[in-house]
């Protein structure tokens, strides 16, 4: 008799940061993902997403480049800003028909597909998870939203929408009068998630199920009793938290004892560091890093609530658990975006931030770069960069299935991408990819590679030392061969040229080697030239930002 096909859980937090669960070194309570890695799971500490979401969650349905599959460019930039993009192919805005969505593939090969949580792939039904595979869906289809549904009332007596709280049940568009009372995102996604768990047919199918929480994207809400665990726990400030997060991933044997962390920056050229703030600004600033610790603390209670069932039914030991963030800790300033200012000022006019009702549903508050680099450390920046700060995120795997994980411990310093998910899962089902074409259309094939053979102990790493991995988002450009990593950041965010690093050695990208290993460097650059040739990646040259306007849209946005 043939084993019985494996279930899947692929569990997506929303911005979160390298070491913000217990496991990778944090001091949130996070009892339920601890508990997976206690119990056999494995902990990949070089797991690599895009610096974005929508274009991270692009690879993870397809296996392949966000710049193949749809996302090259966020949608909401594209809208809001001059469109050189406009017309290409890899470049709509939603997960595009050249691939084959891996809840697609599944149902096919005679799995249960189920969803309840964040989309971010496209905004109409004809792209909504409804269309791509899975049978059943409770979905939030935009980036963010308010996690309580709050939206303030105008002078017209009408919501004063920032988000466009635009969710599905199946095939059918629900009002914000319909959604379940009360209403906490992470609450709601996994009640639906144990919903459609429980109501499953008997008819002998494994299950394929996404749960994509928003937390702890901004805005930063949680329950007030969760919010008080962490009261004064913050009041010394990111840069000490940093250090305690340090200390605690070399501890662990997360990093090594000699690891040369990034220096702390700030793009953005307002916020205040901390030992130049007031007493006030400080308390301020400590409640909204409260406030997230409570998002993770309640995200990590919900996926406990699922975890724990499957383990009630005698599934969870033939279940695939995975669990991953969508991309580096979140810095941005909402303020230093220009095409975020409507929502910024709306913030400022309509929404009660004072310090006691931060956290609440009519408050709307984020953390900002200090705190996310505390977060991110010992690698470079945080989310919306192509540095190791915007792509490297915490990645669990737990499969009891897995033989050789006694022997290759629990914790991986492999280099892995969220494109190798897709070819992993299909592995596991043993379900091939379709190839070239998927129900009559053609489509393209996985970039990524398995983690089966390396994860049983049949091969000692997942990606060898000449696989090209290539990023880009916002005009920066990075490209990784082996431990090599050469980076490309434009000016005034960046030196406008290329760095390189040896990202093995230097996980912190804190010693460039361009001028030393040059010929290194044009090795990585003539990668680069092929990545943009396979995946029809845009590059922007510098005069035709200038013509574009672009460049002065980033100076107002480092300036601001």
């Amino acid at each position: 008799m043939s084993p019985k096909r494996p279930n899947f859980l692929v569990i997506v937090a929303d911005d979160l940061g390298f070491s913000d669960v217990g496991a990778f070194g944090g001091e949130i309570s996070t009892p339920n993902l601890d508990k997976l890695v206690e119990s056999g799971g494995h902990m990949f500490t070089g797991f690599h997403t895009a610096s974005t979401c929508s274009p991270t969650r692009s690879m993870l349905m397809s296996g392949t480049d966000n710049h193949l599959a749809g996302l090259g460019q966020m949608a909401e930039l594209m809208e809001a800003a001059p469109r050189p993009w406009k017309g290409r192919p890899g470049y709509e805005g939603v997960l595009n028909w050249r691939v084959a969505a891996l809840p697609e593939i599944l149902k096919e090969a005679g799995y249960h597909t189920i969803m309840s949580g964040k989309w971010h792939l496209g905004m109409t039904k004809e792209y909504a998870p409804c269309s791509r595979g899975f049978e059943k869906v409770f979905t939030l289809l935009p980036g963010a939203a308010a996690h309580y549904l709050w939206e303030p009332v105008g002078d017209t007596g009408e919501p004063l929408l920032l988000f466009q709280n635009l969710y599905m049940e199946g095939d059918k568009f629900i009002p914000t009068s319909d959604l379940p009372r009360p209403f906490y995102s992470s609450d709601v996604f996994a009640n639906k998630m144990l919903d459609f768990l429980k109501a499953r047919p008997d008819d002998g199918r494994p299950f394929f199920a996404y749960l994509p929480f928003t937390a702890p994207h901004w805005p930063l809400q949680a329950d007030p009793a969760v919010i008080a665990k962490y009261r004064g726990k913050y009041d010394d400030g990111p840069e000490a938290l940093r250090e305690r997060r340090l200390q605690a991933l070399v501890k662990l044997g997360l990093m090594d004892p000699g690891v040369t962390p990034s220096a702390v920056v700030n793009p953005w050229g307002k916020v205040k560091k901390w030992d130049s703030m007031t007493d006030d600004e400080k308390k301020v600033s400590s409640r909204c890093m409260e406030v997230y610790a409570a998002m993770v603390e309640q995200m990590d209670q919900n996926i406990g609530r699922v975890i724990d069932y499957l383990d009630s039914t005698g599934e969870l030991d033939n279940t695939f658990v995975l669990f991953m963030s969508d991309n580096g800790a979140e810095g941005v300033l909402l303020e230093a975006l220009p095409f975020l200012s409507n929502v910024y000022n709306q913030v400022k006019q309509f929404y009660n931030n004072a310090l006691d009702n931060i956290g609440n549903k009519d408050s709307f508050v984020w953390y900002g770069p200090y705190w996310a680099q505390a977060a991110t450390a010992p690698s470079r920046l945080f989310k919306g960069y192509v540095a190791e700060g915007g792509t490297r995120t915490p990645l669990i795997v737990r499969y009891p299935r897995f033989d050789g994980l006694a022997a290759q411990g629990k914790i991986s310093h492999e280099f892995v991408t969220v494109m190798d998910i897709l070819p992993t899962i299909l592995d596991l089902a043993g379900v091939p990819h379709p190839g070239t074409t998927f129900q009559g259309r053609k489509v393209h094939k996985p970039r990524g590679k398995s983690w089966v053979p390396y994860l049983t102990g049949l091969s000692g790493y997942v990606h060898d030392d000449k696989t090209v991995t290539g990023w880009e988002l916002f005009m920066q450009q990075a490209i990784r061969k082996g431990d090599w990593k050469a980076i490309y950041i434009p000016a005034p965010l960046g030196p406008d040229r290329w760095q390189l690093y040896n990202v093995k050695t230097d996980p912190g990208e804190t010693k460039d080697l361009a001028n030393i290993e040059k010929a290194k460097l044009k090795e990585l650059v003539d990668a680069w030239t092929v990545y943009v040739a396979e995946t029809g990646t845009v590059i922007i040259p510098p005069f035709t930002r200038k013509v574009l306007g672009w460049v002065q849209s980033i100076r107002r946005w480092a300036r601001i």
